[in-house]
């Protein structure tokens, strides 16, 4: 052994020149005492724990936190559930009230033709408005402002002189906009009194753009407090649109609202025990103390493998004169810590939301479902890591790794393509195909394509009023979907595919794929050989070793663990 020369590992025939001399540039239980460092660096927790007993706390760690954070995850999902119920169930109710003779499924194609529907529908929503409290079975509610009620906002808008005349073929257009607007207070007691509201108000249809009416409405949620959660208010700030824009003779119209969740100015629930949203509290702080309790582990391992990097660098510097390789560097980097900081970070921030959440201080539902469920994707995919220590598993993550390079080359290359059917294909077939409208749409449709979705509708719906548009659709069509499903699907399958075979190969030859691990490969001490562990006392061999190499392997030992 004294003796032995290491060649490169890309020569399978051992003919290249040797990289490094153990006779003739250090002793050989000092390398072997770097390799057994670097060897049980990269052992895994069960391997660890037969080299030094040392209990796998990150892996138990790690599967505690993935059970209570999916835990935290599914009962704020059906609280916001319960939130996302009454904001939709309102915005039904809204319609139905304030929108004359809607029914369901109509939000599309609601809208008037007449002048006399004009004025009539808008009358509708200002007696509806004015007599909300005698006909709505919820708990809504006018909003107050200085103990007054706030008003419901009639505004037109119209082009500020114009003379059109279309049987001439002439029009003089003033393209400024004027906005002319209209405040009905709702009064007590709640009277039919829209026709003197809108005696004051003509419409000019030939300059008209669009009649917008705008009030807010308060109501509360109340069936959170069959859950033993405290009730939110909420803020309904309603749109009515009638959009006349395109003067096309249809004027669409439409009702939105913005919902401002706010806290509760004063409360009261008799019955119910606060006990339930104190152990909820405390089980989202026991969720941050151990996310902050992995974040820190996560930590610590990435710190100790960047010095564990250095020092192998200086190692081959200084004793070798050799270059360490990039690919060889980043070894010692874990992408899968960094992973579990980033849900660890996103977890803690979304916990200490929700605690605001609960206790009324905040009502940001949206960023605290974006960040829990962000933070508990990236916990699953990290199981990942611990599915990577069976073999038959190994194989399928190292292949998506030493894949992924050419994977996102690919994808570059073929995105030129679909980006480019993306914009020709909203421009020549947007006219004449409801999915090519706009180009949202067109990308969604030609992804559905690639995956065999709603093929044939796509083909059926192109309309055919121009013979020559309808032509160049079914070349477009075609084309696209031969390229993408049989040449762009295939050959991407056969990078991955190509990938599995040559590292399946390499498994099967034994052959170390870098040189950090064939460097390794040359400490033959199994991980229950006692070689690893502290207390062992040093032989006759280890007196040769330098001082540093005792000294220091033993405290980063103690470091790692």
């Amino acid at each position: 052994m004294e003796g032995t020369v290491y060649t490169s590992v890309d020569d399978p025939n051992g003919n290249a020149h040797p990289l490094w001399s153990e006779s003739q540039h250090l002793d050989f239980e000092e390398v072997e005492c770097f390799r057994r460092k670097l060897k049980y660096f990269f052992m895994n927790p069960c391997e660890k724990y037969k080299a030094r007993g040392r209990k796998p706390w990150k892996l138990l760690l790690q599967i505690i936190k993935i059970a209570i954070i999916t835990f935290q995850l599914v009962s704020f999902g059906l609280s916001n559930q319960m939130v996302v119920t009454f904001k939709e169930e309102n915005l039904m109710t809204f319609r139905h009230l304030f929108l004359k003779d809607y029914t369901d499924g109509s939000a599309d194609t609601y809208a008037v033709y007449t002048q006399t529907d004009m004025y009539d529908y808008m009358g509708h929503v200002i007696e509806q408005f004015t007599n909300l409290k005698n006909i709505s079975v919820g708990n809504h509610a006018y909003e107050k402002a200085d103990l007054k009620y706030t008003p419901l906002v009639l505004c037109q808008e119209s082009y500020r002189n114009g003379s059109i005349s279309p049987g001439n073929e002439t029009f003089d257009i003033d393209a400024q906009v004027d906005v002319e607007c209209v405040k009905i207070y709702p009064v007590v007691p709640f009277r039919n009194n829209n026709n003197n509201h809108l005696a004051n108000l003509t419409l000019d249809f030939k300059r008209l753009l669009a009649v917008n009416i705008n009030f807010t409405l308060k109501a509360i949620n109340l069936q959170t407090v069959q859950h033993h959660e405290l009730p939110d208010c909420y803020d309904f700030d309603i749109m009515i649109t009638f959009n006349n824009r395109a003067h096309s003779g249809r004027i669409k119209v439409d009702l939105d609202q913005n919902v401002e969740i706010k806290e509760c100015k004063d409360w009261n629930v008799k019955g119910a025990s606060p006990r339930n949203l104190v152990l909820i509290l405390f089980f989202d702080t026991i969720i941050i103390l151990t996310c902050l309790t992995s974040l820190t582990l996560c930590v610590r391992s990435v710190v100790t493998g960047i010095k564990l990097q250095l020092e192998y660098v200086h190692f081959f510097a200084t004793r070798y004169n050799k270059t360490v390789p990039w690919s060889d560097r980043m070894e010692f980097i874990n992408g899968w810590y960094f992973l579990i900081i980033v849900s660890d970070s996103l977890t803690i921030i979304g916990s200490i939301i929700k605690i605001e959440i609960q206790i009324k201080n905040v009502t940001s539902y949206d960023i605290c479902s974006i960040l829990l469920g962000t933070g508990n994707m990236l916990v699953w995919i990290g199981v990942l890591r611990y599915m990577g220590y069976f073999r038959k598993y190994n194989i399928l993550i190292i292949t998506l790794r030493a894949a992924f390079p050419n994977v996102i080359r690919f994808c570059c290359c073929a995105a030129m393509i679909y980006l480019g059917y993306c914009f020709c294909g909203w421009i020549v077939l947007g006219p004449y195909h409801e999915k090519f409208r706009t180009l949202n749409t067109v990308s969604e449709c030609l992804f559905s394509l690639i995956n065999g979705d709603d093929m044939f509708p796509t083909f059926k719906d192109m309309q055919q009023k121009s013979y020559l548009v309808w032509l160049y659709s079914r070349v477009y069509l075609y084309t696209f979907v031969s390229l993408f499903i049989y040449m762009v699907l295939s050959l991407f399958i056969t990078l991955i595919t190509d990938t599995y075979e040559t590292i399946k190969h390499q498994r099967q030859d034994g052959s170390a794929d870098t040189e950090l691990h064939a460097f390794m490969s040359e400490c033959k001490d199994l991980p229950n050989s006692g070689h690893y562990r502290l207390d062992k006392k040093p032989n006759s061999c280890l007196f040769c070793c330098l001082p540093q190499c005792r000294s220091d392997d033993q405290e980063r030992l103690q470091t790692e663990s």
